[in-house]
């Protein structure tokens, strides 16, 4: 289960003593503040997550194009075009693009 898929799981005891940064990663999600999202001032609010059942699986697919980019193993060009194409097939499976 990666982290920050449900809150159930940060009540189960096997999962807190087999990943020792789970109280950390349950820390900074809970601190997360949308109206001042980074150290520095932004002209933007919002953070990285979308309330739809789409949105974790299309996230990982997304940065997989983007640490491939960052391996060298496609270019930065390549990585926002698929990654642009994924959001775009996912988003009008889930009936948002008509």
């Amino acid at each position: 289960m990666p982290p920050g898929t449900r809150t159930s799981l940060y009540q189960n005891p096997a999962y807190l003593e087999a990943a020792p940064f789970a109280q950390m990663t349950l820390d900074s999600i809970m601190c997360d503040d949308p109206t001042n999202p980074t150290v520095e001032p932004v002209p933007y609010t919002g953070i990285q997550f979308v309330a739809i059942p789409e949105f974790q699986g299309m996230a990982t697919a997304i940065g997989q194009q983007f640490s491939a980019a960052l391996a060298g193993q496609t270019t930065a060009e390549q990585a926002l075009a698929s990654a642009q194409a994924l959001a775009t097939r996912e988003m009008t499976r889930g009936g948002y693009i008509k």
